[in-house]
């Protein structure tokens, strides 16, 4: 706690005076018997309140007026703060040495486990952390709720003048309580210039933290390109695996992080293990898992296979599949550059397999099913027949999938099936029977519809209380003879001997134009 205003009720006068630095009235004080050892609220005596301000001539007149100077030089706050601690923190050198010179404990330590070396060393007071280091206190102590040493404190705050100091005076592969070594520090903060005098004075480039995390994989995590070139130049190994699954690399971090530069330093000294090698992760999959365009498109131009191998560790079979799932929280509810990460992959050749249709089926962004029947089309044989009973579990969200199918040449005679006509929402089921002839049903599936309308759960065009008109007869039977997959194909249909203005109306683009679908909360609604 630091208290800028003062109370009557938990300062004494001679404490008021100390921190303010008026001698004249501390020495009127003392002469009139006023004591040095009243505390406040915050267990602050006048001592405490002269050496944090650096009133030196102050300090000297309390000690010289205490009964017991060594014990009042290292009275403690409620905190455990002593008077040198703050004297030090705030490089107040000349009270520092009347506080050394009275006894002060070197070495104390805070509540918070901080000695004044510490501190002295965190505030950047040079010539303190050198008469506190001659007087003997200790420098390797572990301090802080991280466990460092002055040096890792050092470098964390760049001083480093007080790094080139200490080197001399502390373990270089000292650790905290993470493993980290002061050289691991610098990289994980960007302190280039502390950085290369620890390489310099001899510090391993290459240790690792209990993590397994190396200053390589600090660095680029951190996008400290300058740390990144300085540490590859002295020979920091970028394949050393910085988990205990042995398979994240510092290249996984840049490009998750989509930090370019660094990426183009590691793709060419990585080993290409991680490509697709077995038991590995792909730098791909960490790029999609974080919507990382720029470092996908990098990885894949430079050879990396956007196919990547099976990966147990975030439950993919490949990164498409990932994509498409696009559960990544980093993504939130962004489904532009998610549906950007799809076309990257699709572009570059990733194969489309049976699970991938049926995860498009399942996917928060529609889209993506659009995206994979453009680019493979519809799968063949069994994958077919698997994909349609994949989709006619999924009838709830029919809006989403059956548009999509029937456009990319599916037979809609694929999902005349009770489940359709029992679960299918109104306007999706009326949809769906203007791909048919709605009068030559199957007495079961009449029935079924029969019911559905007395319920009152779909609720038909009027037009279904009548035959077909002869033109949609003749399309049907036109579809029946050349397939629905040849006459999705508008190549195809131009192709045959019928007037232009038949074209779109053989791909029944009159009845996709008429009807609107509101996929994002699957609810339709048909105009």
């Amino acid at each position: 706690m630091m208290f800028t205003e003062c109370y009557r009720d938990s300062c004494s006068a001679v404490a008021l005076a100390a921190r303010r630095g008026d001698c004249r009235l501390l020495q009127r004080l003392l002469r009139k018997g006023h004591s040095v050892d009243v505390k406040d609220n915050r267990g602050w005596s006048a001592l405490h309140e002269a050496a944090a301000g650096g009133h030196a001539q102050c300090v000297r007149l309390l000690l010289s007026a205490s009964d017991s100077c060594e014990d009042y030089v290292n009275s403690l706050t409620n905190d455990s703060e002593t008077p040198l601690y703050f004297a030090a923190r705030n490089g107040h050198l000349q009270t520092v040495r009347h506080l050394i010179r009275a006894g002060a404990d070197l070495n104390k330590m805070t509540n918070e486990y901080c000695t004044p070396l510490f501190d002295a060393v965190g505030s950047g007071h040079k010539e303190v952390v050198e008469l506190l280091v001659s007087e003997g206190a200790e420098v390797n102590e572990r301090c802080f709720i991280p466990g460092w040493s002055c040096l890792h404190h050092a470098v964390y705050k760049g001083h480093s003048e007080i790094v080139k100091f200490l080197l001399s005076l502390c373990s270089l592969e000292a650790v905290d309580y993470d493993g980290f070594t002061p050289l691991g520090l610098a990289a994980q903060y960007g302190q280039h210039h502390c950085l290369e005098i620890l390489i310099n004075a001899g510090a391993n480039v290459n240790f690792q933290a209990k993590d397994m995390a190396t200053p390589l994989f600090f660095a680029a995590q951190g996008g400290h390109l300058s740390c990144v070139e300085l540490l590859l130049a002295h020979k920091a190994d970028p394949n050393l695996y910085s988990n205990r699954n042995q398979w994240e690399l510092p290249i996984h971090t840049a490009a998750w992080f989509s930090h370019i530069s660094i990426l183009e330093k590691l793709i060419p000294v990585t080993d290409r293990e991680c490509n697709r090698g077995e038991g590995k992760v792909s730098p791909v999959y960490l790029a999609v898992q974080s919507g990382q365009a720029e470092s996908l498109r990098l990885l894949l131009r430079e050879g990396y296979s956007p196919h990547a191998q099976s990966c147990r560790e975030f439950g993919y079979s490949c990164p498409l599949d990932m994509a498409v799932c696009c559960n990544s929280l980093h993504l939130g509810n962004d489904f532009h550059l998610i549906q950007e990460i799809v076309k990257i992959l699709l572009a570059d050749g990733a194969h489309v397999s049976l699970a991938t249709y049926i995860l498009a089926l399942n996917s928060r962004v529609p889209e993506h099913l659009s995206l994979i029947l453009e680019h493979a089309g519809l799968p063949k044989g069994e994958q077919l027949e698997a994909l349609v009973q994949a989709a006619l579990d999924k009838v709830a969200n029919a809006s989403c999938w059956l548009p999509k199918l029937l456009k990319a040449g599916l037979d809609p005679l694929r999902f005349l099936q009770q489940k359709m006509l029992e679960e299918a929402e109104s306007s999706i089921l009326n949809f769906f029977l203007e791909f048919i002839n709605w009068k030559t049903l199957p007495s079961i599936l009449l029935r079924i519809l029969s019911q559905r309308r007395a319920e009152g759960t779909w609720r038909p065009h009027k037009h279904f209380e009548c035959v077909p008109d002869l033109t949609h007869l003749c399309r049907l039977a036109v579809r029946a003879t050349v397939g629905s997959d040849a006459l999705s194909k508008p190549s195809f249909v131009q192709q045959l001997p019928v007037p232009a203005l038949l074209h779109d109306y053989l791909q029944f683009n009159d009845i996709s134009s008429t009807y609107t679908f509101k996929a994002s909360s699957n609810q339709e609604s048909d105009n």
